[in-house]
């Protein structure tokens, strides 16, 4: 095993050791499912045109139809260098709003106009900088510093798939501001809970 392998499952295990601690519900969870295993580009301009274009209710949940279009392109990663390539091969065909659209030309001209260094910035700052970008919302950040950049304590309450677990799962009231019931849930957590977020998601994969 690698250095850096050995350091992430080092790591991972302390995480888990944490969340079985302070969640017995949770705890249940992460000793009948393997560990999460995130994949991701580490790309912020790949995977930002990639929720753009899928609009799915969960991020990485299908790509087929991004996967599609690289495909047409001959491309495995998509860049602010070859995106010209990419819009006069992949687009055509491919039925997408007016406002999804402008969405992909606004984060080009983002790119073209700042050089960011987003492995250097903190969460918060990550947030303020997708944030300029119009069409660029919350859930969509949540999900770049989720799986894009790791990000270890990052949890999207406004996440579908995760009011869907959580509510049955801690018996919260969706009557009565659920948003609030998930923070709660959720602190104890911290500052682990992006891996709480991974294996709740999982868990849902595994029980369908």
């Amino acid at each position: 095993m690698s250095g850096v392998l050995s350091l992430y499952y080092s790591m991972l295990k302390l995480e888990i050791e944490h969340l079985a601690k302070v969640d017995p519900i949770l705890g249940k969870i992460i000793a009948t499912i393997p560990p999460p295993e995130v994949h991701g580009t580490h790309s912020v301009f790949h995977d930002l045109m990639s929720c753009v274009i899928e609009q799915q209710i969960h991020y990485r949940s299908t790509k087929k139809v991004f996967q599609k279009m690289l495909d047409k392109s001959n491309l495995t990663l998509l860049t602010p260098a070859n995106f010209p390539e990419f819009e006069r091969t992949a687009f055509a065909g491919v039925q997408l709003s007016v406002e999804k659209y402008e969405t992909m030309m606004r984060i080009v001209q983002h790119w073209d106009k700042n050089a960011v260094d987003w492995e250097a910035l903190t969460d918060e700052e990550v947030q303020h900088k997708l944030s300029e970008i119009k069409g660029v919302g919350k859930w969509t950040i949540e999900m770049i510093l989720l799986f894009t950049l790791r990000r270890p304590d990052v949890f999207s309450y406004d996440d579908y798939h995760i009011k869907q677990i959580m509510t049955p799962l801690y018996n919260l009231n969706p009557q009565a501001k659920l948003k609030a019931q998930l923070v709660e849930v959720a602190k104890p957590w911290s500052p682990y809970r992006s891996t709480a977020f991974h294996y709740l998601i999982d868990w849902k994969k595994f029980n369908k």
